[in-house]
């Protein structure tokens, strides 16, 4: 997996984390990706995409380690970007258009004039069929993506900042400056409000339920959407906390801190024992003002160890069984000299000997 930071030098951070006891973490690359400070960031099984206060979008392709192209079609700082599967990219941007992109061709399917102000965050419908954007014009909004166009506009008192959808697209919620609106989907209505001490910074669902939220200090804390009581606070860093980003490996609850002290850390939290502090797996010292954060998830990696581990182990236990049990392919050519497969059949020593028997006997009859 390979730890992705943005920061204000216009620089793009790559860093390869090895989980293993204990986790590694080695710097991987450096490039210079834009003229300005990044300031969002966004991954798929295949790229990561940086956005920058120079208003364009730059692609690497995470698989060959190579820059992939740019796209120019904002007029503003972009501050949002997020990936649907492996299909489409969603962007925002202070111009207050969201365009949507095709991954294959990478051509804008649609350019949408979505807010009046700045667009500042948006997310997609677990489904892929809806989007929520909220923007500085006090408005959030939601948008059918199949048919690419307004569903339904509610007006806020004030401008949100951050906006995201739960797992199992349930619920979503809403931050503006220190607080947190928990929303439900079939009713769009307020279930909940957390607040905190100072502005939010960045916002994550660990589950369904359970939210951890980072502000403009060193602490984060686990709220649950149910009662919104915090569950759970810790001291991650040494300085405010710009983003987190989370992920489940292996049964594992992996959350991904990084702060204004330059620092990237690796966490593991135990949801079984939520009230206990996560333990740190590695940390590394990017000596970086950080902004933004994502991991790349090398799944077609992980997927083609685990098939070796799995081939590996059956071949372990085919080796153990007792040769009696095993059976011979044995190799054989047709007239036509085409290779062809068969399985020896294993004859009984009695039926053996009875057609020796028999061919002996015939034998005989034939002499005489």
């Amino acid at each position: 997996m390979e730890l992705v930071a943005g920061c204000y030098e216009q620089v793009l951070l790559g860093f390869a984390a090895r989980p293993g006891e204990p986790w590694t973490v080695d710097p991987d690359f450096t490039h210079h990706a834009h003229t300005a400070s990044l300031s969002a960031v966004a991954v798929n099984s295949k790229y990561v995409v940086t956005g920058s206060r120079d208003e364009t979008i730059q692609i690497y392709d995470m698989r060959k380690k190579v820059e992939h192209g740019a796209l120019l079609q904002h007029n503003g700082t972009i501050t949002c970007l997020e990936f649907y599967g492996t299909s489409h990219l969603l962007s925002g941007a202070e111009d207050g258009l969201i365009c949507i992109w095709n991954t294959k061709r990478w051509e804008c399917l649609k350019s949408i004039k979505a807010h009046k102000g700045h667009v500042t965050s948006l997310s997609i419908h677990p489904s892929g069929k809806l989007a929520l954007s909220v923007g500085t014009d006090k408005t959030l909004r939601t948008w059918n993506l199949v048919e690419g166009r307004s569903a339904f506009i509610k007006n806020l008192k004030r401008n949100a900042h951050i906006i995201k959808w739960s797992p199992d697209g349930e619920k979503y919620v809403t931050v503006i400056t220190n607080k947190v609106d928990i929303y439900k989907l079939d009713t769009a209505s307020i279930t909940g409000t957390i607040t905190t001490e100072k502005r939010i910074s960045s916002l994550r669902f660990i589950t369904d339920s359970i939210l951890a939220i980072a502000g403009d200090d060193e602490i984060i804390r686990f709220y649950s959407c149910d009662s919104q009581k915090c569950l759970c606070e810790f001291k991650a860093h040494e300085n405010r906390i710009k983003d987190i980003y989370s992920f489940e490996r292996e049964g594992q609850h992996v959350i991904v801190t990084a702060s204004s002290d330059g620092y990237i850390k690796v966490w593991n939290l135990d949801l079984h024992k939520i009230k206990n502090l996560p333990s740190l797996l590695c940390e590394v010292n990017t000596k970086a003002r950080l902004t933004c954060l994502a991991v790349w998830l090398d799944r077609a990696s992980e997927m083609k160890e685990n098939c070796d581990k799995a081939a590996t182990s059956a071949q372990a236990n085919e080796d153990e069984k007792p040769p009696a049990v095993k059976r011979r392919k044995v190799c054989w050519t047709n007239r036509s000299g085409i290779l062809i497969k068969r399985r020896r059949r294993i004859v009984p020593a009695k039926r053996k000997l009875e057609a020796a028997l028999r061919k002996k006997k015939k034998k005989q009859n034939s002499s005489e």
